[in-house]
């Protein structure tokens, strides 16, 4: 085979994202070591998976091993696996770009952070972690060859723009990262990685748990000055969700969830479970502190990995954990499954089925615990989460009680807290018989809307729903502890008591009366628009707005599903009309004396218009409304 070598840019993003970690100042630079290792771990999972699966790889998975290597003479560190190994492909792929979603993202929200402990976090939450080999190197090698190829490829740059990818002819199978390190330099944290005890160390603190041996070759020197070399494994290997809660300490489980998730950061809790009698298993599973950027992009991983009796199977494992909870973090390890199952199969898998039952019902019940008893965290949870979690109430019908317990959503009862569905319950007022709601883009336009007049007059709670999701799932969620969910921008509206709608009877009745012949005007002349002119009880200081019938579909979600490419019929809404306001009053008696009836109808033109655009709607013609409205103001002065 000849060698090629060439020398190639690196991507654009990737490459600011080197001149960042080489240039900025990190507080703790060991988690480089720990990000090696972990992709070493990887890589021997995916042969160990490889070898099971495809008779006819070659391979020898005898002693499938990670190992460290210092050269304290030259200072160089190396970390090398006999794993899957990589393609030249691969290599260009996986190192000289960043093949994640989000980039620009990423280096936005590290120039922004003035925390290094913060920004070491972002490059965890994207998964980037190789590139933390620049912090402590001034040059890195790598060399690969891919298991059932006979060519290899080295890899070196030194992380100033360029890389140079050589096709080679013999190598190990497997991976192997050399950092030629920089000079050790503690004023800013960059220790001697040389030293076999901070190798310890390391490892000890992050990598314990690797279900791979750890070695490295240390020296000792006798009492007679001769030197002895021995290969020594550094971690304990075991498996930690197969060892009881109670021998396993929060460190450990942190570092754990920072080897499966790439987050680098502690999550906000821990879930150790154990699976006995027809179908067992043991499952590991956390809750992150804080979303990735692509928990609502179509390609973003889900975050629970199968093993098969200790045995990788597939990572984000789709049949473990429904969409809703796609944030969840851990291993699932199942005894009794097949090491070759594939995801079509984990589908309908009865057994998996059950599990999967299981485990959503345990992370449901360690979220409302942290409701209840870690109030702090709860919070933390949701502004990351909760969009995500609204999800379920779609299609998760068995578990919809659970998930409106731990709803939170925004009230008028508070300007920044949010409150649960219970709590809004308990301070319902006396012979208040629904839980009112509204939905919109924004808590500011809810608040400012007409909707909201009568209720704010009367003292009603009403809850602020402006996630887009909350359009879909008030729609398939009647009620909660028995009291319906009403919206305020649909059907009828009558808040008064009994005493009240006593007194003001005679008065209702007259205003009907008063304004018959006005309401079938208007609802003829914009019959276009809307299908019902009448008088509202909802309103105290604006002429008019626009509601729907109860069964209706909200225009955002209508808008909402044209943009998915569904045809939606247009539905025509109903006009309301504030009898005590002077436009409206005005409007009535011009035209009983019967006014010109083209300046009428750019009046009701004009009504509409403004309650249209006070719930945040769109005009069909925008520039003949602001003609007219220009005309009339031309005609006041």
């Amino acid at each position: 085979m000849s060698n090629r070598t060439e020398t190639l840019e690196f991507q654009a993003e990737t490459r600011q994202l080197l001149q960042l970690m080489v240039h900025s100042i990190y507080s703790n630079k060991d988690i480089f070591l720990r990000e090696l290792i972990s992709n070493a771990s990887d890589a021997l999972d995916k042969l160990r998976l490889e070898s099971l699966v495809d008779k006819d790889l070659q391979v020898d998975t005898s002693d499938l091993h990670i190992e460290v290597e210092v050269d304290r003479d030259s200072r160089t560190l190396t970390v090398r696996d006999n794993g899957i190994g990589m393609s030249r492909d691969d290599v260009v792929q996986l190192i000289g770009t960043i093949a994640k979603s989000g980039t620009a993202e990423l280096l936005r929200r590290m120039r922004e952070s003035k925390d290094a402990a913060a920004s070491q976090d972002l490059i965890g939450q994207f998964g980037v972690g190789f590139y933390s080999t620049f912090m402590v190197a001034d040059r890195v090698t790598l060399l690969t060859r891919r298991a059932g190829e006979s060519g290899a490829t080295r890899w070196e740059s030194t992380g100033e723009g360029t890389y140079s990818i050589e096709t080679v002819d013999e190598a190990p199978q497997g991976t192997s990262v050399t950092l030629h390190l920089k000079p050790e330099d503690s004023d800013d944290q960059l220790f001697d990685y040389t030293a076999e005890w901070k190798i310890r160390e390391i490892v000890k603190r992050y990598s314990d748990f690797i279900a791979w041996p750890i070695r490295m070759t240390v020296e000792r020197t006798g009492e007679d000055g001769a030197t002895t070399r021995d290969v020594q494994t550094l971690n304990s290997m075991k498996a930690l969700w197969a060892r009881p809660r109670d021998e396993v300490g929060a460190d450990e489980y942190h570092e754990f969830y920072k080897h499966v998730s790439h987050d680098w950061t502690d999550p906000l809790d821990v879930i150790h479970m154990k699976g006995e009698g027809t179908f067992e298993y043991e499952a590991l599973l956390f809750i992150p502190a804080h979303a990735p950027l692509d928990l609502f992009m179509r390609d973003g991983k889900r975050g629970v990995q199968l093993y098969v009796k200790r045995v990788f199977i597939m990572d984000d494992c789709e049949a473990l954990m429904p969409n809703y909870l796609r944030f969840v973090k851990g291993v699932v390890d199942a005894h009794d499954l097949s090491l070759n199952i594939s995801r079509e199969i984990l589908q309908q898998d009865r057994q998996i089925q059950v599990v999967r039952r299981r485990l959503v019902k345990k992370v449901l019940s360690a979220i409302r615990d942290m409701m209840t008893n870690h109030p702090d965290r709860y919070r933390t949870f949701w502004a990351e989460f909760g969009r995500a979690v609204k999800e379920g109430l779609l299609d998760d019908f068995d578990n919809r009680d659970t998930l409106l317990e731990i709803l939170s959503v925004g009230s008028t009862h508070h300007p920044d807290e949010q409150t649960t569905l219970k709590q809004y319950v308990e301070r319902m007022k006396e012979g208040q018989a629904g839980i009112y709601y509204m939905t919109g883009e924004s808590r500011s336009m809810i608040e400012n809307s007409p909707h909201m007049e009568a209720f704010r007059a009367k003292g009603y709670e009403v809850l602020i729903l402006t996630d887009p999701v909350d359009e879909v799932w008030v729609e398939r969620v009647p009620e909660f502890d028995g009291k319906p969910l009403q919206s305020i921008a649909k059907g009828q509206v009558d808040l008064d008591t009994e005493e009240e709608k006593k007194g003001a009877e005679a008065e209702r009745e007259q205003q009907q009366k008063d304004f018959a012949a006005l309401l079938t005007w208007l609802t003829g002349k914009l019959a276009a628009d809307v299908k019902e002119v009448r008088l509202s009880s909802r309103l105290t200081t604006s002429p008019a707005c626009i509601v729907g019938d109860a069964q209706d579909i909200t225009p955002t979600l209508e808008r909402m599903y044209r943009a998915m490419g569904q045809e939606v019929p247009p539905i025509k809404r109903i006009l309301e009309l504030n009898p005590t306001h002077p436009l409206v009053t005005g409007l009535r008696k011009a035209h009983e004396q019967g006014g010109d009836d083209e300046a009428l109808a750019e009046t009701a033109e004009l009504l509409y218009g403004m309650a249209l655009l006070a719930e945040g709607g769109e005009l069909s013609d925008p520039s003949r409304f602001t003609r007219i409205l220009a005309d009339r103001l031309a005609r006041s002065l």
